[in-house]
Formats: structure tokens, C-alpha cells, sequence
């Protein structure tokens, strides 16, 4: 079996949203291969157990906020952004507000960030990573109007990004999961499960996605994290590559 606790010596990583599912993973996962990992969330409860980073709270929809928390890092090799929201429901069901959540929270905030970040990347080259989703420009899921449209617009600013950055050796990849078991889908399920009058039922409606019978895991998400981050990944820019358990089939 290959060693990958060395893949990454040597490259300094910055992670959001790490203080639980994907994010905290991919966090992880990269500290283990050996980068050194800067981690920020909104809640810092979470994220201070999250032992293989140095951590700090961090607003990623105030712009003053995430230049503040780059500004000290001294560099960036690896960036995996991992913010997002999910609202809920049909264009009729989405108000105002739920539509201007969404859009700061989900593509807000992979603005801030990305545009703090890839200039420090433009001098030795880095890989991009934003967290997208099968549902978004490449499949329309029922009830779920802002969140497909704001992380459609998330593929979308990565694929630019990796148009414009090419030449500066940077690469910009969306990884784009199906229905991942963690914190926030629990909390979806509980919802909907008040809905249809059974938390079960509303599990399993989620489990019935995806072709391969299963949840995925923030650990199968995070491993592709990796391999894009690493000289494995090498020659892959510009891609939103699905992890979904065969939705996108």
C-alpha cells in the first residue's frame, strides 16, 4: 500500500468551514498527508477540537474579516474552500431572504476568499479546490432552487479561476459530492422528517439517491481533496468531478 503521510511535506494548506463534515475532513486528511493546515469556521466551538490545524474564527462572508485571517499566513500552496448553505425548497418556497442567504453564505463567500487567496498562490503555482455540488449545474434536484443555483455559481467562478490562473501554474477544480452523511444533512433530515412524519423515512428517502445504496462519507470526499492537492493531481484543472455514489450516472 502507498505511504501518503508525506505527499503534501512542505506545503502550507488553508481550509473553511473545518470545524465539522466535509471541511473538518478534508482538514484533516491534508494534515495527515503532511501539509500544514490553517483551518477557520464561523463556529469556534468546533473548531477547537480540530487538533491538526491552527485555527481562527472567521466571518468567510465579511471580506475585511478573511483578509485579516490571510494576511498572516505566509503562503498558500493548497486552498479548499468548503462554505455553503442549503436552503430548502421550490423557487416559490424561496423568499427574498432565503435567496440572499443563500447567495452570500454559498457564492459570497468562495468570492471573498478566492480572491484573497489566489494571489498568494500567483508566484509558485497551488491548487484550488472549492466544495461544489452534484446538485448545481450539473443536476437539478427537487427543492433545492437557491442551493443549485448559488453552487452552480460556485462551479462556475472555479472554472474561471483556473481559465485566468493557468499560466501562473494554478489549478482550480470543483469536487462535487452527492448526499454526504455529516452535521448538516442530519439537521436537513430532521427537517424533512418533520415533514413526512417519520425521521426515518426522510433518511432513507435521502439514502434512495444515490444508485450505489449509501450515504458517502466526508472521508471519500476529502481523499479526493488530496489527490487534486497533490503532484498526483497534477495535470487536472478546470474539472468539477463528481463524487456522488452514481447519481450523475
Amino acid at each position: 500500500m502507498t505511504d501518503l503521510s508525506n505527499r503534501l511535506q512542505g506545503r502550507i494548506a488553508v481550509v473553511t468551514a473545518a470545524g465539522q463534515g466535509i471541511g473538518r475532513a478534508v482538514a484533516e486528511r491534508l494534515a495527515a498527508e503532511g501539509a500544514t493546515v490553517y483551518a477557520s469556521d464561523l463556529n469556534e466551538t468546533a473548531l477547537s477540537t480540530l487538533d491538526c490545524a491552527t485555527t481562527r474564527r472567521v466571518d468567510a462572508t465579511d471580506p475585511a474579516a478573511i483578509a485579516a485571517w490571510l494576511q498572516d499566513i505566509p503562503r498558500i500552496d493548497i486552498l479548499v474552500h468548503a462554505v455553503g448553505y442549503v436552503h430548502q425548497g421550490s423557487i416559490e418556497e424561496c423568499g427574498f431572504d432565503d435567496w440572499q442567504r443563500s447567495v452570500d453564505i454559498t457564492l459570497g463567500s468562495a468570492f471573498h476568499v478566492l480572491k484573497e487567496a489566489v494571489p498568494k498562490m500567483k508566484g509558485h503555482g497551488g491548487s484550488v479546490i472549492t466544495i461544489g455540488s452534484v446538485v448545481s449545474s450539473i443536476k437539478g434536484f427537487p427543492r433545492r432552487a437557491a442551493y443549485g443555483a448559488t453552487k452552480g455559481g460556485v462551479i462556475a467562478l472555479t472554472k474561471s479561476i483556473a481559465a485566468d490562473y493557468v499560466s501562473y501554474g494554478i489549478r482550480a477544480n470543483s469536487v462535487c459530492p452527492g448526499t454526504v452523511a455529516s452535521p448538516s444533512l442530519n439537521q436537513r433530515i430532521e427537517e424533512l422528517g418533520q415533514t413526512m412524519g417519520s425521521v426515518e423515512a426522510a433518511r432513507q428517502s435521502f439514502i434512495a439517491r444515490q444508485p450505489l445504496g449509501r450515504l458517502g462519507t466526508v472521508e471519500e470526499v476529502a481523499g479526493l481533496c488530496a489527490f487534486l492537492a497533490s503532484d498526483e493531481g497534477a495535470f487536472i484543472t478546470g474539472q468539477a468531478i463528481s463524487v456522488d455514489g452514481g447519481i450523475t450516472i
